[in-house]
This record gives C-alpha cells, sequence and structure tokens, in this order.
C-alpha cells in the first residue's frame, strides 16, 4: 500500500470512531470558524460540497452561506469521476447520488462552472504544515484543481478538517497543489497572504 493510502486507511479509521454528537458538534463551530475568513463570508459565489457521515460537517456552512444570499455552488459526480455544479437551494433540494452521496436537484451547470467560484472548499482527509492536502484519492478535485489551473483562475481554496487532522507532513505528488487555508473547530490556520474574493477575478 502506498504511503497515502496506508494514512487515508489511518485518518477514515479515525473518523468512523468519532461519536455522532461531536460530529454535529463540531459542523456548527465548523460552520462560525469558516466565516471569519474573508474570503468565505464575502466570495459571491463558493463551489462547496455536503459533507456525507463523519466528514467534517458542510450544511450548517452551506446555509449560512445561502441565507446570505451566496452562490453557493455543489458538485454532481460524472460517469468519469469528472465534477458537474449545480446550485444549492436548500437541504429540502438535495437528492441521493447513491455510495451515500448527496447532489442538488436542477439544472447542471457544467464542469466549468466552478471557475466562476471565488472560494473553493475541497474536501479532504489531512493538511500539513505546508499547506498540502491528501484527499480521497478519488481523483475528481485533482481535475477540479487542474480545470482551474488551466483557465487561470485562482479561487481561495479552504479545506474543513478536524483539529487533529492538521499533521506534520502528507505524502505529495508531482500534481498536489498546497491549499490557501485548513479551518478546524480550534481556528483557521492560513499558508498563504489573505485573499479578498475580488481577487479571484
Amino acid at each position: 500500500m502506498s504511503e497515502k493510502g496506508a494514512l487515508r486507511r489511518e485518518l477514515l479509521a479515525a473518523r468512523r470512531l468519532l461519536p455522532p454528537e461531536e460530529a454535529r458538534s463540531a459542523a456548527a463551530v465548523l460552520a462560525r470558524q469558516a466565516l471569519l475568513l474573508p474570503e468565505v463570508a464575502e466570495a459571491d459565489t463558493v463551489a462547496a460540497y455536503v459533507s456525507v457521515g463523519n466528514e467534517p460537517g458542510t450544511r450548517a456552512l452551506l446555509d449560512v452561506l445561502r441565507a446570505r444570499g451566496t452562490r453557493v455552488l455543489l458538485p454532481v459526480l460524472l460517469p468519469d469521476n469528472d465534477l458537474d455544479w449545480g446550485r444549492y437551494r436548500g437541504a429540502e433540494h438535495l437528492a441521493s447520488a447513491g455510495r451515500g452521496l448527496l447532489e442538488p436537484e436542477g439544472a447542471r451547470l457544467g464542469p466549468d462552472a466552478v471557475l466562476e467560484a471565488g472560494t473553493v472548499l475541497l474536501p479532504g482527509l489531512a493538511v500539513d504544515g505546508r499547506g498540502m492536502r491528501l484527499g480521497r484519492g478519488g481523483g475528481s478535485y485533482d481535475r477540479v484543481l487542474a480545470r482551474l489551473s488551466a483557465a487561470g483562475a485562482d479561487p481561495a481554496l479552504v479545506v474543513l478538517l478536524y483539529t487533529d487532522e492538521v499533521v506534520e507532513q502528507v505524502p505529495v505528488e508531482p500534481h498536489d497543489r498546497p491549499v490557501h487555508a485548513v479551518v478546524t473547530p480550534a481556528g483557521v490556520r492560513r499558508f498563504t497572504r489573505p485573499r479578498r474574493p475580488a481577487d479571484a477575478g
């Protein structure tokens, strides 16, 4: 098993042991902490995702952003593991997509819709002190990051994690790129200078 694979197994096992009430409590705190980042709080469009299982919770944050008038985009997994996008219109407009995933009902906006986001929330299992992210290994967000780079888009890249998932070092491959900030229940840690949403163009 690769270094990444071994670390993924370890981190996923730890998440499975987390009591549901702790996960719910952490989600509320994560929403408050994320909104301390101007990149999240002030962006016109945020590309996010619906947390499932014991992932660090995003649903409270999605609802706060939507209530503030932020345009929230959610991913739709395509057969080739690339991501299409749809607009979040509330929890009652989420549908099961198999594999435990939830996706937005309604119109599909196309894979390039993510280029409109001033901030992209990336799912992950860990981030290290350099801002390098360990994902789940499916490759969907590697494609998103490659699409952003190819288009010259430069949104703020933010990961939501549990506090103990900020680690000393994660294995890195040539295509990996650092994120700008990580949000945990303990607070926000930046890896680059603060960026106004307008910076993303």
